[in-house]
């Protein structure tokens, strides 16, 4: 693991070239990638259904595949053998720890109080918005708290609206439990903290977690409900689906941001039909553009002006099988997609969250998601 903690001290970090793990397709591994991920692991590695949940009489045994797996594997096995982690001090000013992000490509950092030495919160592209929705006036203002807050000046702020308490876990609890801190607390990442030392091991993510069960995908039975529409089960967001106009300024995007909750928006056009998706990830290039002092910007100006390229919508239809449309999502490596009719009008969002609360959380009788 590669690890630099950010201060005042220094600007931006620089990083030495990282080994990227395997893309694999859902359900399918060859010998040597088998071979390579058991030997990744030297300690806490289980084998499959260690302890597994018995179905109980006259309930289909597949409903319990995905949650026995989740409770037989550690924080740790989900690990990967390089990745990278960015820390920040909390002296560090805001602007600075965002123009980070940026340039790491990464979308949080846990937050290193050298004070109380130890981790306090995590910062976030969700904080980033708040500051942007909570203090932008107009183009001709400049956005004071943005340039010159340090950290833990704003988590002063913040944390009188609310709880910041930083939210994490021990290698060695399952993921099974993983899954639930993610949904419960609707959060996207999950530090995995040694409670030995008080390092940070690893920022675990919804993403991440289906990346481990890809590589198992062929160790472990198919369960049949894999082949059913997705409109004859009960997974994804139907109901006042949070969507934003392609004429809407990007502050009026931010606004849904923070009121919905959501992770990103549909943008439809005047008939109602989805022509990108905006999302958090979308508002943090803001930074690197140096646009965020001009929130009134349309948001087709806005997808116009994106950094990279991005290849239309990825999207869903109601007769696709729940195997495709997980397939889809890993392979893409997005949380989400959008759910349209025949004529691309926008009937749904099928998340991530949405995918793990149902294959994971509802065979144990827990409602994380939506409780």
């Amino acid at each position: 693991m590669l690890l630099h903690l950010v201060s005042t001290e220094a600007d931006l970090p620089v990083f030495l070239a990282m080994e990227p793990f395997a893309e694999v397709p859902l359900f399918e591994m060859d010998e040597y990638e088998e071979e390579e991920v058991l030997s990744v692991r030297s300690k806490g590695v289980c084998t499959f259904a260690t302890y597994p949940m018995a179905p109980p009489a006259g309930t289909d045994p597949d409903t319990y595949i995905y949650m026995n797996f989740m409770k037989s594997h550690s924080c740790y096995d989900a690990m990967p053998r390089s990745s990278k982690l960015v820390i920040f001090d909390t002296t560090l000013q805001v602007k600075k720890a965002f123009f980070a992000l940026v340039a790491n490509g990464v979308r949080a950092a846990p937050l290193w109080d050298s004070k109380l030495q130890c981790f306090v919160g995590m910062l976030t592209i969700t904080d980033f918005i708040n500051i942007l929705h909570r203090y932008y006036k107009s183009p001709l203002v400049q956005i004071y708290e943005l340039e010159e807050h340090k950290i833990e000046t704003w988590r002063e702020i913040y944390l009188q609206y609310s709880v910041n308490r930083l939210i994490s876990i021990k290698p060695d609890s399952s993921l099974f439990d993983a899954i639930y801190s993610l949904l419960k607390n609707k959060i996207h990442r999950l530090p995995v903290i040694d409670p030995a030392s008080g390092n940070v091991l690893h920022i675990l993510t919804h993403k991440r977690i289906l990346k481990f069960l890809h590589i198992f995908g062929s160790m472990i039975p198919k369960p049949k409900f894999l082949q059913k529409q997705i409109n004859e089960v009960p997974i994804g967001t139907f109901r006042e689906i949070a969507t934003v106009q392609e004429s809407a300024s990007v502050y009026e995007a931010l606004a849904i941001f923070v009121e919905r909750r959501v992770s990103a928006l549909p943008v439809v056009n005047e008939q109602g039909k989805v022509v990108a998706l905006y999302s958090r990830f979308d508002v943090i290039n803001l930074a690197a553009q140096k646009n965020y002092n001009n929130l009134n910007m349309t948001m087709k100006e806005a997808l116009a002006s994106r950094s990279c390229w991005v290849e239309g919508v990825l999207k869903c239809y109601p007769h696709e099988t729940l195997e495709t449309i997980i397939d889809r999502i890993a392979k893409a490596e997005v949380h989400r997609l959008v759910l349209v009719d025949r004529e691309d009008v926008v009937r749904g969002i099928v998340s991530l969250s949405d995918i793990l609360q149902a294959l994971v959380l509802t065979p144990a009788g827990i409602d994380a998601l939506y409780s």
